[in-house]
């Protein structure tokens, strides 16, 4: 819409496109709630008063608020493709994300990330994207593509990319590495992530030098805190598996107000059904006591200010209509949302009103192991041993992050085995890339299994083919499984397939839709269950099981990573 058109209808000289009458706008601005019609010509507002229009809502005193932004979501994790996720999370209140396709990207490379590009068009949402900086993660994981300064240099130009995401590699950054840096340096004050679970002193002030803004993993208030000092913006994560939000809130005050934002990261479609997206989050913080319009500038001007997009995150004139109508501030209950000045969702169901101008990208299948033999499971001890000490990984409901342990184990015919009696289970990962017939083998405990196995193709962060399991025959069936459904979670007990999950999609994205998907993850979940499992989401658990950066110990493709001394080490303790 030209200039003119839009100052006349402002100045009230000509009719609105859409008037919102009879609504209590909730200003993040000026933090407070006052009366006005909301004027929308086009895509934007463009005026706060008395206004007529073309067409007029009533909204008989519910709640305008902008649209919720979230800045840190890898839509991976949902295991819904980006218009299904999108559509979903909508229906929420949600009018952007910014999103890390760090997922696919490991899996598929520069492919990965264009693939995402083209499925985030015509969605009832914006998805901006920030490039993955740690393709791989380390080292220490194989994965199916490698991202240097040079591959992500031509996306910088694409008005859906804003910065770099999250540095995982802090370690690299401190010490200087060539590749860190020239990501780093290609920014030129973009918006650029941070990634980095308890760094402190000078390591953390050599991180934030180089130009990270931002940190997603604080798990105490002293280590926000610090990095709060140290001039991070704080993302405040609240997921299916890291939750941090009752942790975190309390350094949420007035005067630190504008220097938080509520963030989802890794959330699956099971708990975006059953709780939402960023509206639980405001409500969970409205519930321990936070103001609800100071919850709701955490994800609304916050996010837009930290990350420049500066036509959202207000009810103001010249911002973009994107808005989440709340029929009450407590329960921050959405009725309906606009994206854009068009209605995207009433009554928690999203309009798909450009659907028929998708076209679905396609994308080659991502599983390419090498042949299959049981014997590759097999863990063999150190010769003329009757019984040995092993590293343990022990798992911790609710958190990413792992501890670990000393456990003695005994050695039958030369070989380790797991031991259901004292809930020690054998993990494996197995590389799907590159068909390389790495395979890392150890021992992990937490899942409670009695008996048979899970295996997935979501692994954080290389996404290799990940197996816990109480015998190496129904390890070998679910890894096998897995190669035949082109990647997917299932579920086995004594060589039969109890459950699955198909995800063609990269191995990790179904091509369901919500409640379809949600449906069969319930029937693997109550399979999981029936193996003994006592973990809320076993499988969310058992895929950061091999990300190399998280945990006190690790397990890839390469063998078990000691995260504090960042090297391989052997399973057996000398």
């Amino acid at each position: 819409m030209d200039l003119k058109t839009r100052t006349d209808i402002a100045a009230g000289r000509e009719p609105a496109d859409l008037v919102l009458k009879n609504g209590r706008i909730v200003n993040v601005l000026s933090c407070e709630i006052h009366e006005g019609d909301v004027a929308i010509a086009g895509d934007c507002i463009v005026g706060i008063g008395q206004y007529e229009g073309h067409e007029t809502v009533d909204l008989e005193g519910q709640y305008v608020c902008p649209g919720f932004i979230d800045g840190h979501v890898h839509i991976e994790s949902s295991m819904l493709s980006v218009p299904e996720f999108a559509k979903l999370v909508a229906a929420h209140g949600t009018t952007a994300v910014v999103t890390d396709p760090h997922e696919i990207a490991n899996v598929m490379g520069m492919e990965g990330i264009r693939f995402m590009l083209s499925s985030s068009k015509y969605c009832p949402i914006h998805v901006y994207f920030m490039l993955s900086s740690s393709v791989p993660a380390s080292r220490f994981e194989s994965c199916g593509g490698e991202l240097r300064a040079l591959d992500l240099l031509p996306l910088l130009s694409d008005r859906w990319v804003l910065g770099l995401a999250e540095i995982m590699d802090y370690r690299g950054v401190v010490a200087g590495d060539t590749d860190c840096l020239d990501k780093l340096g290609l920014m030129d004050n973009k918006p650029t992530d941070g990634h980095a679970p308890g760094l402190s002193g000078r390591d953390l002030c050599a991180y934030v030098a180089a130009g990270i803004g931002s940190d997603h993993e604080c798990t105490t208030l002293e280590e926000a805190r610090e990095k709060l000092r140290l001039g991070m913006q704080i993302m405040i994560r609240e997921g299916s598996q890291a939750r941090d939000l009752d942790t975190l809130l309390p350094l949420v005050k007035p005067d630190t107000l504008d220097r938080f934002m509520f963030v989802t990261d890794d959330k699956d479609v099971d708990d975006l059904l059953a709780e939402g997206h960023l509206d639980h989050l405001v409500r969970r913080a409205v519930q321990a006591g936070m103001s609800p319009i100071h919850a709701i500038k955490l994800v609304t001007v916050n996010p837009a200010r930290y990350f420049g997009l500066d036509q959202f995150g207000a009810v103001a004139p010249g911002k973009l209509a994107s808005l989440a109508i709340l029929e009450d501030l407590e329960s921050c209950r959405v009725s309906r949302v606009y994206h854009a000045g068009q209605l995207a969702a009433t009554g928690g169901v999203a309009i798909d009103r450009d659907a028929g101008k998708r076209r679905a990208p396609i994308l080659r299948s991502s599983i390419n192991v090498q042949w299959l033999e049981p014997e590759q499971l097999a863990i063999k001890a150190p010769p003329d041993m009757a019984e040995c000490n092993v590293h343990v990984i022990e798992v911790r409901d609710g958190r990413i992050d792992t501890e670990r342990s000393v456990e003695k184990m005994k050695v039958i015919r030369g070989l380790l085995h797991a031991d259901p009696k004292r809930e020690l289970c054998k993990l494996a990962v197995i590389e799907r890339h590159q068909a390389s017939g790495n395979t890392g083998l150890g021992f992990v405990r937490g899942f409670g299994f009695s008996s048979g196995a899970i295996a997935s193709s979501v692994g954080h962060d290389s996404h290799n083919l990940v197996i816990a399991g109480t015998n190496d025959h129904d390890m070998f069936t679910a890894a096998v499984h897995l190669v035949k459904i082109r990647g997917g979670l299932c579920v086995v007990k004594d060589g039969t397939v109890l459950a699955d999950v198909t995800l063609p999609v990269g191995g990790l994205m179904s091509n369901e839709d919500p409640q379809t998907l949600s449906a069969q993850l319930r029937t693997l979940h109550e399979a999981a269950q029936a193996l003994g499992g006592t973990l809320r989401r076993p499988f969310m658990a058992l895929a950061v099981r091999s990300l190399s950066v998280i945990g006190a110990l690790p397990l890839t493709d390469q063998g078990r990573v000691d995260v504090d001394q960042f090297k391989l080490i052997d399973l057996v303790v000398k």
